[in-house]
């Protein structure tokens, strides 16, 4: 029997559609949550609210640019109007262009994944904080960091660790910020995980099993579920006396 943690609350979750973020908000409506699923194409949204919604769940697409502070006001005012409030957010947008050396890294390239890891997360961040420390109860976030960051580093993908590293320094010092106002914030920063994101260039899912039975401890990549099971745990009252933390789960790459 699943454990109902997030029973009436309402959650938000960006980057919905696919992947961490697919997955953490089919969690969080098994456990009686009501979900707001965000991103910038609607047909992957419609998917993830097809699937919750045919597990008895209730959940709510909506549209949104996470690099427009307009955006993200209206997601969340959406959250509000159609469930009452807005208890948990994850902020799990993001991209990856990799590949390149710094000095090889097109602006183009690099500005995409600052705005959109980085300043997607501040102003979510921002817009969920201003509405969780209005409520009675508070809220509780959770930021989608990475390995790559301050718990790593790999050639072609330092752009992408800095923005990550910005972000699990963003969240804790946002804890510290907000925990006064009834809002706990924290990280989950996931390894290597089955997404597309994880596949070398012109890799097989077969090719990167076989890759991680070495680069890794645990021998295997963390599937979608186990990293969602971390950031429901950090979202719920079982954590409720954890603030700013940056929780690893990378099957001990990083140990």
């Amino acid at each position: 029997m699943t454990t109902q943690r997030f029973t009436d609350r309402t959650a938000l979750v960006t980057g919905a559609g696919s992947g961490i973020g697919r997955a953490v908000a089919l969690g969080l409506a098994a456990e009686g949550a009501h979900v707001v699923v965000a991103g910038r194409r609607s047909e992957p949204l419609d998917e993830t609210v097809a699937l919750i919604e045919a597990a008895g769940g209730k959940a709510l697409a909506v549209t949104a640019d996470v690099t427009r502070s307009a955006d993200v006001r209206a997601v969340v005012d959406a959250a509000v109007q159609h469930f009452g409030s807005l208890d948990v957010a994850v902020n799990n947008a993001g991209v990856f262009h990799g590949g390149s050396p710094v000095a090889d890294l097109s602006e183009e390239d690099w500005h995409a994944q600052l705005d959109i890891n980085v300043s997607g997360v501040f102003l979510a961040l921002r817009a969920e904080v201003r509405q969780m420390r209005a409520q009675p109860g508070g809220g509780t976030i959770v930021n989608i960091a990475s390995t790559f960051g301050v718990h790593k580093r790999s050639p072609g993908a330092t752009a992408y660790a800095a923005t990550k590293a910005a972000v699990s320094v963003l969240t804790r010092g946002a804890a510290l910020d907000h925990i006064a106002d009834g809002v706990r914030i924290n990280a989950v920063s996931p390894g290597a995980t089955a997404t597309s994101m994880s596949l070398l260039p012109g890799e097989t899912e077969a090719g990167r099993a076989e890759r991680m039975r070495s680069e890794t401890p645990l021998g295997r990549v963390s599937s979608v579920a186990e990293v969602a099971a971390a950031v429901l745990y950090l979202a719920s009252d079982d954590a409720a006396s954890v603030v700013g933390i940056d929780l690893v789960v990378d099957g001990g790459q990083t140990a």
